[in-house]
């Protein structure tokens, strides 16, 4: 009988080891708590959930980046405001009604808003980093930007760099233009000139433009892929509620019975004890 009793208490702790794991899965939320609980899964889950915070953090980056682009486009569709200006006022200087004086006024006007164009260009950048030309001393092409929208190092969108002002746009000799340097023959020389600039001004914008398009595609396709990482996670690493409920009812009725039985054996030891000895 000492050995029924033994075996009765041996299954009773070893399903109470088992309603402690089901409790703890239920307050958890977690079916994989330990690496005891499912190594394989543990580890398929943790590589699953680093993976999903890449691709988050590679959104963050692109949503970054589509901001850079938009500061980029912004500056630049009032450069090409000024460029239409320009040829308005060198159609004005163009016509044999507009007098000398009246040239000299325009000349003025177009200067100044050439250094505004250059101003933009100059102080147009995105969390310290100029976008439009080399740096604020230097009116070079602006640097090649590489934005990391992935989890992988080749995960990258790439885009030129850019000279969105006078020199960039060669309009420094209409930019110079000395008292009464603007004749009617100038004024018809530069026309094309300034057309020529608005080509390439739009070039430029095509460059930032096409690149937010492919970022904008780019956080479509990784919102889909964390989610279904997520997801992924969530059935390796989450426990079933109703399946976790089922199975802790199960063992409660089985440790009930394992008590009964428990008192069952030791209430047969007892009246075996008395039997012999009384």
């Amino acid at each position: 009988m000492g050995g029924a009793a033994s075996i009765a208490y041996s299954n009773y702790n070893h399903n109470t080891q088992l309603f402690q794991k089901s409790l703890e899965r239920l307050s958890s939320g977690l079916r994989i708590n330990s690496a005891a609980d499912d190594p394989s899964g543990l580890a398929i889950a943790d590589k699953l959930r680093t993976q999903a915070s890449s691709i988050n953090q590679s959104i963050q980056n692109a949503n970054s980046a589509i901001g850079l682009t938009q500061i980029a486009d912004k500056a630049m569709a009032e450069q090409s405001n000024i460029i239409d200006i320009i040829k308005s006022k060198l159609i004005q200087a163009r016509t044999a009604t507009t007098s000398d004086e009246g040239r000299e006024a325009i000349r003025k006007d177009i200067v100044k808003y050439l250094e505004q164009l250059d101003n933009i260009a100059e102080q147009t950048n995105y969390n310290g980093r100029t976008l439009l030309q080399k740096d604020r001393g230097d009116n070079t092409s602006s640097d090649s930007l590489q934005f990391q929208v992935g989890e992988s190092s080749s995960d990258t969108i790439d885009m030129n760099g850019v000279q969105s002002n006078t020199t960039g746009l060669n309009l420094n000799a209409l930019k110079t233009l000395g008292v009464g340097g603007l004749t009617a023959n100038v004024a018809a020389t530069n026309m094309s000139v300034v057309d020529d600039a608005l080509s390439q001004l739009n070039t430029f914008r095509s460059e930032f433009g096409s690149t937010q398009n492919q970022l904008e595609s780019s956080i479509r396709y990784m919102v889909t892929m964390e989610t279904n990482l997520k997801a992924s996670e969530s059935a390796i690493r989450d426990v079933d509620y109703a399946k976790e409920t089922m199975e802790l009812n199960r063992l409660k009725i089985i440790m009930q019975a394992g008590m009964y039985a428990i008192a069952q054996a030791n209430k047969m030891q007892e009246q075996m004890i008395k039997y012999l000895y009384g």
